[in-house]
């Protein structure tokens, strides 16, 4: 009887743990950002350097860059450079889930133009901050015009 009982105990506690675990994989949550990242706020338009002919250069991916356009109108906190974000170098991943929740840098002042003050829900904003961060720190490509 104390055989069956400590087996059945045995049983619970481990299966407890793996149906109370995180259902999305890392992988997925890394693709999901990816996605979000590339194929939805399209970062790199800004964060990315191009070459001559007007293609991303891969090997400074999100690594920042000069911003290719200016305003219409004079807009005098216009942003001429957009920083690296690849392993979001400037912010923790909290702060960074923060800025992409609410719209607002670390302290607390609303990002330059033409950055979207963006208004994500949760789960976006750590799918973006985990394929980020995933992409690890390098240094920036882009000088201060």
């Amino acid at each position: 009887m104390k055989t069956r009982l400590l087996v059945l105990l045995l049983g619970i506690v481990t299966t407890v743990p793996l149906a109370a675990a995180d259902p999305v994989a890392p992988a997925a949550l890394l693709n999901r950002g990816r996605y979000l990242v590339e194929g939805i706020g399209l970062c790199a338009d800004c964060h990315s350097p191009r070459n001559e002919k007007g293609e991303f250069v891969t090997a400074h991916w999100l690594r920042g860059a000069p911003i290719g356009f200016t305003p219409a109108v004079p807009m005098p906190v216009w942003a001429p450079v957009a920083p690296p974000i690849a392993g979001l170098p400037s912010m923790t991943a909290e702060q960074a889930v923060k800025f992409l929740m609410e719209g607002k840098r670390p302290d607390g002042t609303m990002p330059r133009p033409p950055m979207p003050a963006y208004r994500l829900n949760e789960e976006d904003a750590r799918a973006m901050v985990a394929y980020l961060k995933s992409l690890g720190d390098a240094p920036a490509v882009a000088a201060q015009p």
